[in-house]
């Protein structure tokens, strides 16, 4: 009996370990990708979204260019189909960053990328999920003109791109 039940033991921790691993495709963190082989367009979603490499996150191909408040931007990727696809999500003020390369301005995205961005989005603000902790009518944001992370007053209207993977906020805050 007691070897079944160290069997069993065993069998859950294995599988346990597994899903722990797998949970999260972004579990790539910790890598930094500097050549044009970071961004993977997938034809899967009819070239409309590219998988970063480096965070496992997919984004938007094409960014919407009109801007939103807050409130709208959630209810956008919240709604959003890209590739025949669903669950689109406005992006943590860590994975917007992350899109962010500060050696390269207007925009300051990495050498190479596959977006496709109008020269207004290129030195535009980018809306985050991310609210400000110390000013709740307010959340984090990307100036792509030169990288910097700053806040804005949640009405105020910004360019928004949305995002695929990951665990995300709940935008309702």
């Amino acid at each position: 009996m007691k070897s079944r039940y160290a069997m069993v033991i065993a069998l859950v921790a294995v599988l346990g370990s597994v899903a722990v691993a797998g949970a999260d495709p972004g579990n790539t963190w910790d890598k930094q990708i500097n050549s044009p082989g970071r961004f993977k367009v997938l034809k899967l979603f009819g070239n409309a979204a590219v998988l970063d490499q480096e965070t496992g996150r997919v984004w938007e191909q094409s960014p919407d260019t009109n801007s939103f408040t807050w409130v709208n931007a959630l209810s956008h990727c919240y709604t959003l189909g890209v590739g025949g696809r669903k669950g689109w999500r406005l992006p943590t003020i860590e994975e917007l960053a992350s899109l962010v390369n500060t050696f390269n301005a207007g925009p300051a995205l990495p050498t190479g990328h596959p977006f496709t961005l109008t020269s207004a989005q290129e030195d535009g603000v980018y809306r985050s999920a991310t609210t400000a902790a110390d000013v709740p009518t307010a959340a984090w944001g990307v100036d792509l003109s030169d990288g910097s992370i700053g806040v804005a007053e949640k009405t105020l209207t910004s360019f928004v791109w949305c995002v695929r993977g990951g665990q995300g906020i709940d935008g309702v805050q």
